[in-house]
């Protein structure tokens, strides 16, 4: 059985297009006007608010290590249709290929300096902006994950995404900067968890919810509490 990076690798060659969700097997739900209206508003606003902060951050990604200011990658939305987002790079250039696309933990030494910096106010997803102003996303919603991405277990198991339960049902709505999950999920216990959170979502989408949470996920921001490993408020 292969081990180290050749189990990664060997993990990454299958999960490709074959297996990705099948839009015919999700039943979607329309989203309701009101929040498309509230996500175009906001994300319309950010993104005329925060050019500013563009500019800083990417002279400072730039000056720390010289390499690329974005970072770029495919992820599976509404539908199971595959997007692509940019984010400010927070991790040195190339992290995924040396040990798979996987889900950044404690004190992990790909992220940067300032991309702990980045991280712990959201400030890196502010690319994400368009996507959601284009309707690729929207504020609220399940994380949008790669089809690419590797679970590893306690025991050292790899698992595709793709096949841990509950993953199938995030895809009914659009994906979301912040959500239930993000927000309430503790960052390191397994995805089968988070997903939880995420079904309580699809369940229970409204506007009111929403704002609810859009509230809490800026009260996170301004305290730089998203890399917390506990409670974030």
């Amino acid at each position: 059985m292969p081990t180290g990076s050749s189990a990664v690798a060997s993990m990454r060659g299958r999960v490709t297009a074959h297996n990705r969700p099948r839009t015919d097997t999700i039943h979607v739900r329309p989203m309701p006007p009101a929040k498309r209206a509230l996500d175009v508003l906001l994300s319309g606003v950010g993104l005329i608010l925060s050019a500013p902060v563009w500019a800083v951050l990417a002279a400072l990604v730039k000056l720390e290590d010289g390499g690329p200011v974005f970072f770029g990658q495919e992820r599976v939305g509404e539908g199971g249709c595959v997007f692509r987002v940019l984010k400010f790079r927070s991790m040195v250039p190339d992290a995924d290929k040396q040990d798979g696309i996987r889900q950044a933990s404690e004190h992990d030494p790909r992220i940067t300096r300032i991309g702990r910096v980045m991280r712990a106010t959201a400030m890196d997803e502010l690319p994400q902006l368009w996507n959601i102003f284009r309707g690729d996303m929207s504020f609220v919603g399940p994380r949008a994950l790669a089809p690419g991405e590797i679970e590893t277990r306690g025991n050292g198991q790899l698992v595709a995404i793709q096949d841990v339960p509950g993953y199938i049902e995030r895809h009914r709505v659009r994906p979301g900067l912040t959500g239930i999950a993000q927000i309430f999920a503790p960052r390191d216990v397994p995805r089968r968890y988070k997903f939880k959170y995420d079904q309580i979502y699809v369940r229970h989408q409204g506007f009111w919810l929403d704002v609810k949470l859009i509230v809490l996920s800026f009260w996170i921001t301004f305290r730089g509490k998203w890399e917390t490993r506990g409670r974030k408020f």
